[in-house]
């Protein structure tokens, strides 16, 4: 046992669940936090235990199933194991609780196997007095509720299993919505063998039964929540030391006057003695006249939970961060992280923002208004499929070992992996079949093993590898053969985790240096969703590589310099300027840059059909496109004749005007057959309609030189002549 400091997140619960309401996370996001929080509703109710004076007190969500319950499960940790346990139990949970104790939470959390021991006691049920087994077992932690719980086979699958793995009786609660062969969780059914609740519907029978427990005197209702109380405490050197000294056992926290308290030096850093921490082995510093200080450490959440607030008033010297200073900026507005940090590190900086506004030290009680959790670049892999032949060797001889090598197809090496590794010679016949001119299969050994290896994204374009520069690579390879495809040799291709275990990973500097930083940052926001992981691809940098090429040829030609014109712009390139200025700013505010990119494509696409140089076009759209290419921009900023930056003009502005649509093109039929297209002012009226129709020389063709019968004209839909 070792004493531990705890930060009491679980007195914050529920404002943790009701803050996640007000701000703007994912869906995926508050769902984890609110699983971790785990709040749920039930009672907490004392068993009696056969010929014992305490209670074994249990917390649970369905008291309805209390008729149901077979068997209790006490945690192995808990101090009544042992008290109740049998005289003839004893030696069989002496040894169960020594093989619980050789294992982490986390192993027993994620154990599979069922395990666990009887321990001789009985408790009784409160309602029709039933004699319960009491059992003892890893899977019920002492740590969440009472570390007791009371089973009920035929509601849950586990106990289920339990029951059936120990040939515990099952009890059937709920009829025909039990099969015998697994458990229904359902709140459905209605209840029987229940005692006052027969005939009651689940659900409906919930309260009835804690009404009953609390009537009854032997238990009250209760919420109860997943999440545990955090670790605080670290016996390592770094780490903030705890502003603590111990007198008489008791803690005391050290003056005021005195903070902050700073890590001491150490010339040596090593363990304490009884699993203390570092700052136990310097006796000057543990023992004041106070008493003695506390030698563990704070964890790292201690910092990062808060270190934000003080970039709102970094020199202040009385206090973290002024009140005024919190009151003007308030919360972050923007927090990009991992989804690694959900239960951790995120849901702390919300509980510890709570703290600091409860005690009036800011107005906010949430650190941030918006949380984008950023998906991960992944690797495109490489793989190649090798078949090596090792010659059998004569030991008396001295012969060394010697490797004949081949690599594959991928559709021969996975019809390979089909046939069973003890089935060489059939092995061995396909590869002689599908290569019969090969040398290397035709004198083949038994001594056959195949193997998928990952290479070097490096050496390979696109799905072509490099040979010799993979044989340079692999000096071992160097006489190994290769099956071509029209003269390629042509990789396997998956999308893992990037790493350099898996040869998947791509220096950032070459890529840098062969297309420039902004080609490289670009291609990053358009491969995909921020918020999504997505393959790296370099094959794919190209595309976002001509594009900024043909931008820069909108601003300049490689023979006259700079072209831009000072002319005056058409409607036509005004509407598609404020179309990419609208479409733009939406997509960068949504954080969907992937669109933004495309968006920046398309406009430089169309202006270049539209021969369009003119400065008043494309001075906005170099402003847009700066935040992502901010090198190429401040180049042709500084070309257009600006002195200063780009990143100090003002931002363009969308106006509604110029992308307003003012005329429409309409199918034109005669006699209900679409003939044509006539495009008409939106403003226009039935005269004016049926005046430019009658001009059309569509129309006046099938007319012959006679009048209409009638002409139909249904406002932004259609237009029909009758002839």
């Amino acid at each position: 046992r070792m004493r531990q400091w705890y930060l009491r997140i679980t007195a914050y619960a529920d404002r943790l669940l009701e803050g996640l309401n007000t701000v703007d996370f994912s869906d995926a996001m508050k769902e984890m936090q609110t699983n971790w929080i785990g709040k749920s509703s039930g009672a907490e109710v004392d068993f009696a235990i056969k010929g014992h004076s305490q209670k074994l007190r249990v917390y649970t969500t369905r008291p309805d199933t209390i008729f149901g319950v077979d068997f209790m499960v006490v945690a192995p940790e808990m101090e009544m194991v042992n008290e109740i346990k049998s005289a003839e139990q004893t030696a069989a949970v002496d040894e169960y609780l020594a093989y619980v104790k050789s294992r982490s939470e986390r192993e027993r959390m994620a154990e599979k196997k069922i395990t666990g021991v009887f321990t001789g006691a009985y408790a009784i049920n409160p309602f029709d007095g039933r004699e319960i087994p009491i059992w003892t077992s890893e899977y019920v932690l002492a740590g969440y509720g009472t570390g007791a719980i009371m089973a009920v086979p035929c509601g849950d699958e586990r106990d289920h299993k339990f029951a059936k793995h120990f040939n515990i009786p099952i009890t059937n609660i709920i009829g025909t919505h039990y099969n015998g062969e697994e458990a229904n969780p359902t709140k459905e059914a209605i209840l029987e063998n229940s005692g006052f609740l027969n005939g009651m519907l689940m659900k409906d029978a919930i309260d009835v039964a804690i009404k009953a427990i609390e009537e009854k005197g032997i238990g009250v209702r209760k919420v109860n929540y997943k999440m545990r109380d955090a670790g605080f405490s670290r016996q390592r050197y770094w780490g903030e030391p705890f502003p603590i000294t111990w007198k008489d056992g008791v803690p005391v926290a050290m003056d005021e006057k005195d903070l902050p308290l700073l890590l001491p030096h150490m010339d040596e850093v090593k363990p304490g003695k009884g699993g203390e921490g570092p700052l136990s082995n310097l006796s000057d510093w543990v023992n004041t006249p106070e008493g003695l200080r506390e030698t563990s450490t704070m964890p790292g959440y201690a910092g990062s939970s808060w270190y934000f607030l003080r970039y709102m008033d970094p020199k202040n010297e009385n206090e973290f961060c002024s009140r005024q200073a919190s009151d003007y900026w308030g919360q972050v507005d923007l927090y990009i992280g991992g989804t690694e940090h959900a239960v951790g590190h995120l849901l702390y900086s919300r509980m510890w923002t709570k703290v600091l506004h409860d005690l009036g030290l800011i107005r906010h009680d949430e650190p941030y208004k918006k949380l984008v959790n950023q998906g991960m670049i992944q690797g495109s892999s490489r793989f190649i499929y090798r078949v090596q032949f090792s010659k059998v060797l004569d030991v008396l001889k001295g012969e060394s070992q010697q490797f004949s090598t081949l690599f594959i197809k991928e559709k021969d090496y996975d019809e390979l992996m089909n046939i069973s590794v003890n089935d060489v010679q059939k092995r061995i016949s396909l590869l002689k079949e599908k290569y019969p001119n090969n040398g290397v299969v035709q004198n083949a050994t038994n001594a056959m093993s195949l193997a998928r290896l990952h290479v070097d994204v490096n050496i390979v374009d696109g799905i072509e590898l490099d040979i010799e520069a993979f044989k340079k690579l692999k000096p071992e390879y160097a006489d190994a053969e290769f099956i071509l495809e029209n003269g390629k040799y042509i990789c396997g291709v998956e999308t893992e985790k990037m790493s350099k275990s898996k040869f998947n990973t791509v220096n950032p500097d070459d890529l840098v240096y062969k297309y420039g930083a902004d080609t490289f940052r670009m291609y990053e926001m358009f491969i995909g969703p921020v918020e999504m992981s997505k393959p790296w691809d370099t094959k794919g940098i190209e595309g976002v590589h001509r594009f900024l090429k043909k931008f820069w040829r909108l601003f300049v030609d490689e023979m006259k310099g700079v072209i831009v014109t000072e002319e005056e712009p058409t409607a036509a390139e005004l509407k598609l300027l404020h179309n990419a200025i609208k479409k733009i700013e939406q997509d960068t505010e949504r954080f969907s840059f992937n669109t933004g990119v495309s968006g920046f494509m398309i406009a430089t696409n169309e202006l270049t059909d539209l021969k369009c140089h003119k400065r008043k076009i494309l001075e906005p759209l170099l402003i847009l496109l700066a935040p992502y290419a901010p090198h190429i921009t401040e180049e042709l900023w500084s070309l257009l004749g600006h002195s200063g930056s780009v990143l100090d003009a003002s931002y363009p502005v969308f106006e509604e005007k110029y992308v307003k649509e003012t005329s429409k093109a309409y199918p034109l039929a005669i006699n209900g057959k679409t003939r044509a297209e006539l495009t008409l002012a939106l403003d226009a009226t039935q005269q004016q309609v049926e005046e430019l129709v009658l001009q059309d020389a569509t129309v006046q063709k099938w007319l012959e030189g006679k009048q209409p019968k009638k002409i139909i004209y249904v406002k932004n839909k259609m237009i029909n002549v009758v002839v």
